[in-house]
């Protein structure tokens, strides 16, 4: 097995950005979803009820601030946020953040067509995973749903995919072309190994990085929506919930934590351990 694919998504729910080599810290990737968007009240907003987000891509700037751009909109650079001003969020076991300024909110506002803020976790192990969701006392993440690390693999792609055109045959609908990896926004594409085989890992080893398995991703509407084209259907949830749904969710995909730390490449071989 090797990775295929790394993916880091400096602002949540924004365009992904490719990676050569990623860093793997405690609480993630390097880069990886430090900030957020927000509506005044300090929600979340994602791209799962605002799609104009999929049309926004954020890049690091070495002064540790972003570069946002959209079509049709000026590109903003936005410094990096005084850490002691915070503002109220609503995330999970987190509940104040750094703002981006005013300059990125005006930005955003007028760029998803709702009041919108942007906002940074300072401190990166201010955030732990859930232990309800298979978190440890430490386990620290960014502003990613449950885990610092999210891993698919292209072998349970392919099966998916398997699945979905079975089910259009089933319906008399037409067959759906290829769902893009990208649509499940994960951080570690791996090939080379068979269809679900993650199920029943525990621990893994990528290139020289040790994770431990916190379990599988439970998946969202998100998945649903053409991240290019940004229209909605019903794949793959609707193919998911009928091989793939325990405990009320649909799986695909699954959690890492880190245990050790320090880089990855594509390429890398990827060793299920003890």
């Amino acid at each position: 097995m090797r990775v295929i694919e790394l993916s880091i998504y400096p602002v949540k729910s924004t365009r992904p950005r490719g990676l050569d080599r990623a860093r793997v810290e405690r609480s993630g990737l390097a880069g990886d979803r430090r900030w957020a968007v927000v509506a005044p009240d300090g929600e979340p907003i994602t791209a799962r009820h605002c799609r104009a987000l999929f049309t926004v891509t954020a890049s690091s700037t070495p002064d540790g601030g972003l570069l946002l751009t959209a079509p049709g909109a000026p590109d903003l650079a936005v410094p990096q946020p005084e850490p002691a001003h915070t503002v109220p969020v609503g995330f999970m076991n987190l509940d104040r953040a750094a703002p981006g300024g005013d300059a990125a909110e005006a930005w955003l506002t007028a760029t998803l067509g709702r009041p919108a803020r942007l906002v940074w976790l300072a401190d990166p192990a201010a955030r732990a995973v859930p232990i309800d969701l298979g978190g440890q006392p430490g386990d620290v993440h960014h502003l990613g749903d449950t885990a610092p690390v999210h891993l698919v693999t292209l072998g349970s792609l392919r099966r998916l995919d398997d699945w979905i055109a079975e089910t259009a045959v089933e319906r008399g609908e037409e067959l759906p072309e290829p769902l893009e990896v990208g649509r499940f926004r994960a951080n570690v594409v791996i090939d080379g190994s068979p269809a679900f085989a993650e199920d029943d890992w525990k621990r893994l080893r990528v290139g020289a990085v040790d994770f431990r398995v916190m379990g599988p991703c439970g998946r969202c509407v998100m998945t649903t929506i053409d991240p290019r084209s940004r229209a909605g259907g019903k794949e793959p949830i609707r193919t998911l919930a009928r091989h793939r749904r325990w405990d009320g969710w649909a799986w695909f995909g699954i959690q890492l934590v880190p245990e050790t730390l320090g880089e990855i490449a594509v390429g890398d071989p990827v060793t299920v351990l003890p």
